[in-house]
Formats: structure tokens, sequence, C-alpha cells
């Protein structure tokens, strides 16, 4: 694993200990920060619910208390003084991109009062609560005055981010989880995409044969699910003595430091692959978590560089590995000794082909391939439209279930499996949903990468050879941190910049064979 060096290697003395004093300033508001999400992994797994008004305030304190380490003035002094040596930040060190990050937190961070951080984060405490009662009941009138509240907590946030140049408020909440990130920007990739995969939908509805779902309506026990996987999530890399798989209602990947990832799954008794597509997921996340340098925990370079290069993992696992055809031939003998009968007759074809049924429906997490990232630009459309004041939360269901029906041709049934299906609105996370697709758009380009520099990498997938993937990513990405920014590290990774083409020509390349279209 890379190590990141302890002092710069250009620059003066001077610098060496004035970078030294600001990396612990950071690296102490970065442990106050970490133990505020194991506390928010509690509250989602372990916590009764009776705990929840205590916790929100705990997390209302700790954001507080954070806010003010990282916005010290100190390390504004601090960051100047590194930033005035010309030599020690054009050296292409480590420590030069850490001072580069940290100054894009700390002026970040100060555009934000310490009032709204806390509200923030004590409002989402109780309204993650309220959104998994209101889910439970199917009431989104049960939700919507946290949903209010949140929307007008976060249109404050970014009019102190400060919007963008010809932007909008959007952008700047964006930019939080993936940096440069912009709604032209995003609607420029989505609507050419969302044509594509319109016609290609049509096209596999129409085609000539169908796979068989009889796989995805087999009841299997959930506990012997469970134990089932966790020897998959293992065996594709995830250290369990350095991490967690827990149950809760909407599945995440949490923790505090790489030696500590929490990640959560879901199961249901008819569907296998919900939780083993969820899992899979939530293991990339898990693996990238695990795969960051060690020595340089609580600095820019022991940190994710976004969520769309995050996502990008997740999704390479949960697809292009456990979707491939390879993989299922290696997992299939597997399942006999877990479910026994219950899976006889079911060849490795059939397994696989039960994984890449497309069938529009609604609910996200359990989307095929070709349908999911039409649930992506739904949300997107709408917490735009949200932030902007266009929509009104109340009309939320309404704009959703017409939304639904027009761009995947379903009927929203409920809340429940409508508006109220995912958790990120209620942790306040506005701006976040593009990284799905972008992510999904990056896993296909640096798949493609992988393979080139992997010869039979594929093929090893069917002898459950996945380590040599698994540490070409720790290698090529997860080991950067944030060193490159992700368009840097896609170029750098893969040859070209971001593009739909290698995720198209993959997707298209598998699915029409399969319905014979």
């Amino acid at each position: 694993m890379t190590q990141a060096t302890t002092h710069p290697p250009s620059g003066s003395t001077a610098t060496t200990a004035t970078y030294d004093t600001l990396i612990g300033r950071v690296v102490e508001a970065n442990l106050l920060g970490s133990t505020a999400s194991i506390l928010s992994w509690d509250q989602e797994t372990m916590m009764p619910p009776g705990g929840v008004d205590h916790r929100s305030r705990q997390l209302g304190l700790l954001a507080r208390l954070n806010h003010q380490m990282e916005t010290d003035p100190m390390i504004g002094e601090e960051l100047g003084l590194c930033e005035a040596d010309t030599a020690f930040m054009n050296s292409g060190s480590i420590e030069a991109s850490n001072v580069r990050e940290i100054r894009r937190t700390y002026d970040r961070a100060t555009k934000l009062p310490q009032r709204l951080v806390s509200e923030l984060a004590e409002v989402s405490g109780k309204s993650q609560h309220e959104w998994a009662a209101a889910r439970k009941e199917s009431d989104f009138a049960r939700f919507r005055p946290w949903l209010e509240r949140l929307v007008k907590l976060n249109r404050e946030k970014a009019a102190c981010l400060g919007v963008p140049t010809g932007g909008e408020p959007w952008d700047a909440l964006a930019d939080l989880y993936e940096p440069g990130c912009t709604a032209a920007g995003v609607t420029e990739v989505f609507t050419p995409l969302r044509e594509r995969l319109r016609k290609l939908i049509a096209e596999l509805l129409a085609g000539s044969r169908k796979p068989s779902n009889r796989f995805n309506e087999t009841e299997l026990a959930v506990d012997v699910q469970s134990a089932f996987v966790r020897t998959i999530v293992e065996s594709i890399g995830f250290d369990f003595q350095r991490g967690r798989l827990d149950t809760s209602t909407h599945p995440f990947c949490g923790g505090s430091h790489c030696d500590d990832v929490r990640m959560t799954t879901r199961y249901t008794p008819t569907c296998l692959n919900d939780a083993l597509g969820s899992s899979m997921h939530e293991a990339g996340h898990g693996i990238y978590e695990q795969g960051l340098t060690r020595s340089a925990i609580g600095t820019p370079a022991g940190e994710a560089v976004s969520l769309g290069i995050h996502e990008s993992q997740s999704r390479l696992w949960e697809n292009q590995v456990g979707r491939s055809r390879q993989f299922w031939n290696w997992c299939a003998p597997k399942m006999a000794g877990f479910f026994g009968k219950s899976v006889e007759g079911f060849t490795p074809e059939d397994l696989y082909a039960a994984a890449n049924v497309v069938e529009p429906g609604f609910i996200r997490v359990d989307a095929d391939e070709a349908t999911y990232n039409m649930h992506v630009m739904i949300r997107f459309e709408l917490e735009r439209l949200l932030i902007s004041g266009a929509l009104d939360p109340k009309d939320l269901p309404g704009e959703w279930n017409r939304r639904y029906l027009e761009y995947l041709g379903v009927k929203v049934p409920d809340d429940r499996r409508g508006c109220l299906q995912d958790v990120h609105w209620s942790m306040g996370a506005f701006g976040y949903f593009p990284t799905y697709t972008l992510g999904t758009l990056y896993s296909a380009q640096f798949f493609e990468a992988a393979k080139r520099a992997i010869p039979g990498l594929e093929a090893g997938f069917a002898r459950g050879e996945f380590r040599p993937l698994r540490e070409w990513l720790n290698k090529e990405i997860h080991a950067h941190g944030r060193r490159y920014s992700p368009s840097e590290l896609c170029v750098r990774v893969t040859g070209a910049p971001l593009s739909s083409a290698c995720y198209l020509n993959y997707l298209e390349g598998k699915l029409r064979p399969l319905y014979g279209a």
C-alpha cells in the first residue's frame, strides 16, 4: 500500500514545521468528526428508538465542535504560510495536495455559520427517525414537515456556500459530494444518456426472449442468506477484521477510518439477489475505504476523492463483477452448500440470467442495470426543483409518481415505494443523487482499463480470483486519496476523460444477447 511521506520533499524547514502543525490540527478535527460517524451508524443499526432525541442533540453538539475545529483561524494562517512557499506547492507531493485540499475544506467550512451546521446535524438526526417511521407506514404527511425544514436549511446552506457564476443553488450543494459538479453539467450528461437508455429498454422488452425471473421469486431463509452473503463479501476482498456487516432500513457504508468500516444491507425472503447485490455494492464502498492509506488517516490523502469515484467502486463490484457470467459460474456451486434443495435445478446460466432481468420497477436499489439510472435522473430533477423553490415539498409525491409513469411506465402504488424509499433527503443530503450515475459511468471505464492491465481478468472470476482486480483498484484509485481530482484520476487511470461510451457498450453488449434484441 502506498504510504504518505512524513515531510514535504521540497520547501524550507519553516514550511515543514508549519505543515506538521497544520496536519496535527486537521487530524484532531477529523477524530471528532469520525466519532460522530460511529454515532450515526449506531443510530441506524442498534440504537433503541427512544434514544433519537438525545442522539440528535449529541450529533448537533459534535457537528458544532467539529466545525469550530475545522474553522480555527490558525488553520487559515498555517495554510497561508505553506501556500507562500512556491517550491513546496509546486512539488507535486502528497503534502502539497494535502494543503490544496485542506484549503478547499477550510474555505467551505468558514462560509457556514456554526448555528446552521449544528441545526442541520440535529434536524437530520431526528428526521431520519421520522423518515423510517413514515416509510414503514407509507405516510408522506408524517415526513413532510421534516422535508420542508431540511429543504429550507439546505437553501440557506447553498446561499452561504455561494452559487457559482452562471450556476444555481443546487450546484453549491452538489460540489460537496462531487467537486465541480453542476446541474448544467449533469443535464448535459443525463439528457443523451436517458434517450439511449429509453431506446435500449424498449428494445429489450420487445426482444425475442426474456430471462426467467423464477430464481428471484424463490424463497430462501434469511439467516442462510445472511451467512451466504457474508461469505461472498469476504471472498471478493472485504476484511472482516477491519469491518462489519449489519442490517438497516437502507443499506449504507460508514465507519470512522480504514480499519473500522461499517456496512449494512437488508434481506427479503423471496429475492436473494436483492441482498447479494446491495451487499456487494456496499462491499465495493468498504473495499475502497479499507484501501485508503492507513498512515494518512485524518488527512485528505487518507480520504476518498469524491462520491462519484466512491460509487464507481460499489457499482463495479455489484455489476461488472456480480452480474457477470463468470461470477455466477463460480458462485452457483457455492449456493448448493448453503441452500440445498431450494436451489436445485438452477444452472449457472439460469442464475446469470436472473441477475440480469430487466424489469422497470419502483425501487432504485432493486433496479436492474438498464433502468437504474432512470431512477437517479428522476431524483436529480426533483431535488433540483425543491432547492430552487420551483417544487413545493407538499407536491413531491405527485410529481414523483408522474415522472415514474413517464420515464419507466410504472404506476407508483404508495409513498413507501415512492418518494419515501430513499434515506438521503432525510439526512439533508441534497446534491448527492447524480453521483450514482456518474459512478456507474466511471465504473465501466475503470473496468475496461483493468481488463487491459490484467490479462484474463474476467476468466479469473470463474475461479474465484478477485484479488488481482482488488489490488489493481487499490493501487490505481484507493491509495491516492484526494491527491488527484476526480477528472484527473479518471484520465490518469483510463487515459481518457469520463464518457458514457464504455458503459453503454458494456450494457448493450451484455443485455441484447440475453433478450434476443
